[in-house]
């Protein structure tokens, strides 16, 4: 797997036209964000030695590297999910290649459903803390050289940029709510019992992305920012039947605002 992700690198590091030390991972009806990009160079997943093909819809699958502002940037227009039948080595491959082409910092976005009571449908939630409830753990098997056998996780999401968002946000009068994140395996939403039993472990929202990123991320030693939508609730007496279609319409009425943050945020650093 090792050279495949070196392999993959060395044959993007050969078309892409800058050096970009900044990534985003694009998640459900997220993707417009890539067209606040000023793109130079844009390639079909299908197209890139060794990568997996997204099948999700609302995710494009394409790899643009351009500049977001002043910035040279990397981002993923479409990401992979354990549901989709994909190994945690498969999901998290173009973390591992992001750190081989330079990447320091990463920032992922996804669309979740809230178990905090406090929260309503349209909220941007500033990702505190995770909880991983994969039944595979992304660093399972030999370990990388790019991080230890044992990562310490205490500080996945990184607190500089946390605190930089809430006064990004503060000065534009953008709300934001700060959570723990449960990460499930999918495809199903979740039933009102599973609801109640992750916001007992400590959840404010749940979805079935991004945690095996963020650990591969860490692990590679590149820090974190994370954002959740809410497009859904899962709050007793706000639960109504879902669709995958109404996550994305709720996606993509919030986007701007997540843009905003994050624009700012990638010009300042």
């Amino acid at each position: 797997m090792y050279e495949k992700i070196q392999e993959t690198a060395s044959w993007l590091r050969e078309k892409m036209p800058c050096k970009p030390t900044t990534a985003i991972v694009l998640g459900t009806g997220l993707g417009r964000l890539a067209e606040e990009i000023q793109v130079t160079l844009s390639i079909d997943y299908k197209e890139i030695p060794n990568f997996p093909v997204s099948t999700v819809e609302g995710h494009s699958g394409r790899l643009i590297v351009g500049k977001l502002g002043e910035r040279d940037i990397l981002a993923m227009q479409g990401r992979f999910h354990y549901y989709e039948g994909y190994s945690m080595k498969e999901v998290t491959f173009p973390i591992r290649v992001m750190y081989e082409l330079g990447i320091k910092t990463l920032f992922v976005s996804n669309a979740s459903g809230g178990t905090n009571p406090a929260f309503s449908i349209g909220d941007l939630m500033i990702i505190t803390d995770h909880i991983n409830l994969f039944p595979e753990h992304p660093l399972r098997g030999k370990n990388f050289p790019t991080g230890p056998r044992f990562p310490d996780m205490h500080e996945a999401y990184d607190r500089a940029l946390i605190a930089q968002a809430d006064a990004i946000a503060a000065e534009k009068g953008i709300k934001v709510q700060h959570g723990v994140y449960l990460g499930t395996q999918g495809p199903t939403f979740e039933t009102p019992a599973e609801y109640h039993m992750f916001r007992v472990l400590g959840a404010d929202a749940v979805g079935m992305s991004t945690v095996p990123e963020v650990i591969v991320a860490h692990h590679c030693g590149i820090c974190v920012f994370g954002v959740s939508i809410i497009t859904d609730l899962g709050v007793d007496g706000k639960i109504i039947e879902v669709s995958h279609e109404e996550v994305q319409k709720a996606a993509n009425a919030v986007q701007p605002l997540m843009a905003d943050i994050m624009r700012e945020m990638i010009n300042r650093n």
